[in-house]
């Protein structure tokens, strides 16, 4: 069961500008695909339209071969989840999980074996008669998935789902949402701003910026191969230095590196490098820069200075400031931190191994 969306356009003021924008894409069928992007890039907005709680002014939505633009959301097939997990604090677990088949008329007996079969899922077998009061985050938005896919939806609709939640419980229910799509196989939009989560758990990412697609693709193909500025940027932390091409090449001060093959002469350029895409020795360890993309290329090496030194976990984030002023981050495991034996005002060679140049004189 596939989603295509075709040319979506949504405005909330009339003349305004449109909080999405011409939007087309596929969502892959059985598979987990991922509206990522910073607040405002309308990824709420997009699967409101695709769950038939707004509808486009433009365009045309299609779930499972059926044409929904028009349909409204209880006939679309769908189970949701939010971020609040919007639970009835008046009923029980059992009670609200039950909600959407008592909706539907399911009788007693199978809407009972049902509840039954979703609390499993979920794994909260002994917590069915518990209030959503009596749970913590984490299990109150187990129930809201349950409640979702007691329906036997098509699709799965996620905004934000563990967006209210810690950091522990966070990555602990990625783990467990991953297991329950192997286990369902139901087709999944999901909608958050945590590159990580979008990375982890997807098989297809969609990039937004202010309201329209910047790329749609694998998480490797987001990663590795950044469409435009924006989508390099946003993705994987980059710091980004400015040049100029310079003999086929792209000058960054006095770093170089392959510039991108239509690049020419004297144009400006720009390259979003990612910490772990940096090298750093106490003297020079070779002039061979090994890239993807058409962006590796020799002496990508230049002498930094260590301007902070941030230990997180196993590993140490290097904040480096070159010749030129720039400064970028350097991302070293804690080891090898260790045997390199650096502290803030040592200088530094840093080693560009790869980075993503893109032509033109641009902001972010």
């Amino acid at each position: 069961m596939s989603v295509i969306v075709e040319r979506l356009t949504k405005r909330f003021t009339t003349g305004g500008t449109p909080a999405v924008s011409d939007v087309s894409f596929r969502a892959p069928a059985g598979a987990i695909t991922t509206l990522l992007g910073p607040s405002g890039a309308g990824k709420s907005t997009l699967l409101r339209l695709i769950a038939g709680l707004e509808f486009p002014d433009e365009g045309s939505i299609q779930i499972d071969g059926v044409d929904c633009t028009s349909l409204p959301v209880q006939k679309r097939g769908i189970g949701v989840v939010f971020q609040s997990y919007a639970l009835f604090k008046h009923m029980t677990v059992r009670e609200n999980i039950a909600f959407g088949l008592s909706v539907r008329r399911l009788p007693r007996a199978e809407s009972e074996a049902r509840v039954d079969e979703m609390l499993k899922l979920v794994q909260l077998e002994e917590l069915g008669q518990r209030y959503p009061g009596q749970l913590s985050g984490g299990q109150r938005q187990r129930v809201a998935f349950a409640r979702a896919l007691a329906i036997r939806p098509k699709l799965l609709l996620l905004d934000e789902p563990f967006g209210a939640l810690d950091t522990r419980v966070r990555v602990e229910l990625r783990e467990w949402l991953h297991e329950l799509h192997v286990q369902t196989g139901v087709t999944t939009l999901l909608v958050t701003h945590d590159q990580e989560e979008a990375l982890e758990i997807s098989q297809h990412v969609v990039v937004m910026e202010e309201g329209r697609v910047a790329q749609a693709g694998s998480p490797a193909d987001i990663y590795d191969r950044p469409a435009t500025p924006f989508v390099a940027s946003f993705v994987g932390g980059t710091s980004i230095l400015k040049g100029h091409v310079r003999e086929g090449r792209a000058e960054l001060g006095s770093l170089i590196v392959a510039a991108p093959e239509s690049a020419q002469e004297g144009q400006a350029v720009r390259a979003f490098v990612r910490p772990h895409d940096i090298k750093l020795a106490k003297k020079p360890h070779g002039n061979t820069v090994n890239g993807v993309n058409g962006t590796h290329g020799a002496n990508g090496v230049s002498t930094g200075r260590v301007e902070r030194l941030k230990p997180v976990g196993g590993h140490v984030k290097v904040l480096l400031k070159l010749p030129t002023g720039d400064t970028v981050t350097v991302e070293v495991p804690r080891n090898e931190f260790d045997q390199l034996g650096v502290v803030e005002g040592d200088s530094v060679h840093a080693d560009v191994r790869t980075a993503r140049v893109f032509v033109g004189d641009f902001s972010i």
